[in-house]
């Protein structure tokens, strides 16, 4: 590990004449001076090559390959009793860039999918509002603003169940309740300014229309700041279990606020104390007091790869990706470590960086077969920097099962198989 060339970046030229020297040798026969065998799949037609594919309607709505079947969500059995009551994670450790898929959007449901149909769907703004208003989603899209805006959404218990030392062995299940999609809408202030707010209104309600009647309390100011009314994301209309025909989203602040099913909006003077904000969504301390209204989703990062379901297979030149967010701005900085937190290197990052996204990273590397302890510490624009899980601790205790921020550690054994592990 303190030798500095096993984390040496293989330079690109290297890499690409050794892959250049190896064709070069397969072409002029030395494979098979070695006494190896041709490789059929180049020296051989393949089915794809010699009979015609489906047509252009055969999926009228596409679908990935068949090859990728295994990129699904996923479910822990015992977390909850049922799943109508529940969640399912995203297959972070599979993807790449910074935009989630609708179909692998993670999932948090209180009382399971609402199936409503559009027409029959209804907005309704009332309380301290000088004229109260009911929408259909026609009305809605008719509004002039309408806007188009790239957003992370990451439940508060993403990692909860790591407060006490690591548990579950895959990134997927400790950090994949979060996604980041395109969405599209109107800003909330639009529809707030319709109704003409009175000049004591503090706080806002939300309520959906599934049968748990989820409902949050928003102060003023962040609805009339940035929050939006969406009606569809990445291009394509809501998906039910994302809250189609209509959800709120409140950017970079817990998900349990972005309300699906988007029914009703209460103007207020103080917060209703709804149960998903006092026995639920608070976070426990070790006194035994209780933080409320901890909106804010902090600075986090996660390495997707390597991790337990992304081990690494084959020494020599490899990247390391991951994944960064913050709910207070832009990614400004992501450091990798790859023996514990002893040493850090910049890592870098790549596509968009926007406020309160995901934002990618990577770090290319060499690898021979040595232990690894891989880390990534993430930087945002107020200068908030991503702590350790210690360092939590001393402030929050371990009774929290929100709002885990904690630097992630994962393991890289001689073999490539690699685990969620804490370094004490």
């Amino acid at each position: 590990m303190s030798d500095a060339r096993k984390d040496r970046p293989t330079s690109r030229r290297g890499f690409l004449a050794a892959a250049a020297g190896a064709g070069a040798l397969a072409a002029a026969g030395g494979a098979r001076a070695q006494g190896q065998k041709p490789d059929p799949l180049i020296t051989e037609p393949q089915d794809w090559n010699r009979f015609l594919g489906p047509g252009v309607d055969a999926a009228p709505y596409g679908k990935p390959s068949k090859f990728e079947a295994g990129v699904v969500r996923r479910h822990v059995g015992w977390l909850t009793a049922d799943t109508i009551s529940s969640i399912n994670f995203t297959p972070l450790h599979q993807l790449d860039g910074i935009v989630t898929p609708n179909g692998l959007c993670f999932e948090r449901h209180h009382a399971g999918v609402a199936e409503i149909e559009p027409g029959k769907h209804r907005l309704m703004v009332h309380g301290l509002v000088e004229k109260p208003l009911v929408f259909t989603m026609d009305d809605l899209k008719r509004f002039p603003g309408r806007v188009n805006k790239l957003y992370f959404l990451e439940c508060a218990a993403n990692g909860g169940m790591e407060w006490r030392g690591a548990q579950l062995n895959g990134c997927q299940f400790t950090h994949g309740m979060i996604h980041n999609v395109w969405y599209t809408g109107i800003p909330l202030k639009t529809l707030l300014d319709e109704a003409g707010m009175r000049n004591h209104a503090k706080w806002l309600l939300a309520e959906g229309a599934d049968a748990s009647l989820m409902t949050r309390s928003i102060p003023i100011e962040k609805a009339m700041k940035d929050c939006l009314v969406v009606w569809a994301m990445n291009g394509e209309a809501l998906r039910p279990e994302q809250g189609y025909p209509l959800r709120l989203v409140v950017p970079g602040w817990e998900g349990n606020m972005w309300i699906k099913w988007l029914r009703r909006l209460e103007i207020g003077d103080q917060p209703w104390q709804q149960r998903e904000e006092t026995s639920k969504y608070t976070d426990l301390l070790a006194d035994g007091r209780s933080r409320r209204f901890t909106f804010v989703m902090d600075a986090k990062s996660v390495v997707t790869n390597p991790s337990p379901q992304a081990p690494l297979r084959q020494k020599g030149p490899n990247v390391l990706s991951g994944l960064a967010w913050s709910g207070r701005g832009a990614i400004t900085r992501v450091d990798v470590s790859i023996d514990g937190g002893r040493n850090w290197r910049n890592a870098r990052i790549d596509g968009p960086v926007l406020p309160m996204s995901l934002t990618r990273f990577y770090v290319d590397f060499d690898w021979q077969g040595e232990d690894l302890l891989i880390q990534s510490r993430a930087m945002d624009e107020t200068g908030y920097v991503q702590p350790t899980k210690d360092e939590l601790r001393k402030v929050r205790g371990v009774n929290s099962i929100y709002h885990n921020n904690g630097i992630q550690t994962w393991h890289v054994k001689p073999n490539g198989e690699t685990e969620n592990v804490e370094i004490l």
